[in-house]
Parts: C-alpha cells; structure tokens; sequence
C-alpha cells in the first residue's frame, strides 16, 4: 500500500521549473473577489511557490459586491496587458457572478487554469498546449506510481467543471470502463466497490472510507472541506489508523495529496504557456 506524498511530487515538478527558462517580465495575475478562507489558504500557497521561483505574483483584490462587467472589465485590462504571462480568478466566486461570462474574457495564452471557453473547447479537442491542472495531476500520479489503466473500471465522484468533468472527458479513451457519480448518487457506497480506482472531487467531508471499497483499489482524493474546528477533511477519510487502509493499493491523504500537486501543476502551465509565445 502506497500513501501517494503529494508534497513530494509537488517539490519535484518545481526544481524541474527552476531548471527552465525564467518567464522574464511575465506576471502572473490573481483576481480574488471578496473573502473565504479556504480561498486564501490557496492564494497564500500560490503564493509562496511563485516567490520560491522568483515569479512576479500579483494579486488584486475585489470586493464582493462588485458587477459582473466590472469584474470582467478589471480581468480583461490585466490579460490585455504586455507583460501578463498568465490569469487566475480564484474561484469560487459570489453568487451574484455569472462564473462563466467573467472567465471567457480570459486570453486563450494565458488561461494557465484552462477554464474559459476557448481553452476548454481546445482542451475537449485534444487541442491546448496545457491540461487543466486537475487533469494534470491525476496524470501525474499515474505516472509516478507507474500505473497501467487501460483496464481500468475507474469511478468519478463529482461532476463540477474544475475535477470531476474534465478529468472524466480526459479518462474516456484511456481506460475500460468510466462511470461518474455524485455524491446524492444512491448506494454510492455499495457501488465503489466495483471499481479499481476512484476519483473524487466533491468536497463532502469523509463521503467514503477504505472498508467501501474493493481490495487493491486506488484513490485519489481532490475533495477539500473545513469543519467548525479548523481541521481539514478529504472525499475520502484518509485520517483513520493506517491499518485500515493495509487492503488498498494506494491513496492520497487530505491535506497534503492532491492539493501541492494541483498547485505545482498550476506553475507548469504558466512555464508551459510563457515558451508557447517564445
């Protein structure tokens, strides 16, 4: 059994970047509407990472009650910008925001998230230079565990745009069965015994623990929740005695899985997107 170190592989992915040309006077722009906590918990990570390979991070700070075409009109002056190697709007954003409309003014160049249209449409088509970071970071554990998936039965937990959708589109082709759920599906439990490998990305604190699943099974866990103590919590309980979880083949704790990956992944994309325009 496998406990996939996420801070591991995350360290690897940026002493590679180090080692690659520099995206010299590129910044990389990150629009954060209003507070969250878990926002800024991911902010402050980008963060640190972009000062640890001497990026020029800037961060611009909206307040919630801004309208959708100010907000638009904001991004779209920041990405028009010269010297702007890349775009993030940390989602999610205020109700009242029509998601959508603000992330298509994103430039198809610099949309290191993959989240407006044109990336997504080009993404959908085997197309874009860069997979969204999610994508990128179920590859990347595959990879790294030397996983052979092509006879896979592979469960997703989730259908939201920024886990479960595209990393489902990306699994069609690559494994022998795929079949999505939620978490509302009923007999989820019952049913991921099915599968050799699942793939969650709810948010729904402990949605499923080891004794769920089948024997060998993996998981990769994307879900991320905060109860009223502070403490975080995965999709999958990856908090119980390690003997529980002896029947696995491997999976990913919450925090310190999927999370530093997802981030240095992030990273890459801007890397990526700064030597398509050299």
């Amino acid at each position: 059994m496998v406990i996939v170190d996420g801070k591991k592989i995350a360290k690897e992915i940026i002493e590679n970047l180090k080692k690659l040309p520099k995206p010299e006077k590129n910044f990389l722009g990150v629009f954060v509407v209003g507070f969250n906590q878990i926002t800024e918990n991911f902010v402050n990570k980008k963060k640190k990472i972009a000062e640890e390979l001497k990026i020029d991070f800037r961060i611009y700070r909206l307040p919630e009650t801004i309208k959708n075409d100010e907000l638009r009109k904001e991004i779209l002056k920041t990405a028009k910008h010269k010297t702007c190697g890349g775009v993030i709007v940390q989602l999610p954003l205020p109700k009242h925001i029509n998601k959508n409309y603000v992330l298509n003014v994103i430039p198809r160049e610099k949309d290191i998230d993959v989240l407006g249209e044109r990336a997504l449409g080009a993404f959908y088509n085997n197309r874009n230079p860069i997979l969204p970071p999610a994508v990128g970071v179920v590859e990347e554990i595959i990879k790294h565990l030397k996983l052979d998936i092509k006879n896979f039965r592979v469960a997703v937990i989730g259908r939201g745009f920024l886990v479960g959708r595209p990393i489902s589109l990306w699994l069609l082709d690559k494994v022998n069965e795929l079949s999505i759920f939620n978490s509302q599906t009923k007999n989820l439990k019952e049913k991921l015994k099915n599968f050799n490998l699942i793939i969650s990305g709810v948010g729904k604190a402990n949605l499923f623990g080891p004794n769920d699943l089948k024997e060998n099974a993996g998981i990769i866990d994307f879900g991320y929740s905060i109860d009223k103590e502070g403490k975080i919590h995965g999709d999958f309980n990856s908090q119980l005695p390690i003997a529980n979880y002896q029947s696995l083949s491997f999976y990913t704790k919450t925090p310190g899985g999927t999370g530093p990956i997802l981030i240095a992944k992030l990273f890459e994309n801007f890397y990526k997107l700064y030597e398509q325009r050299l």
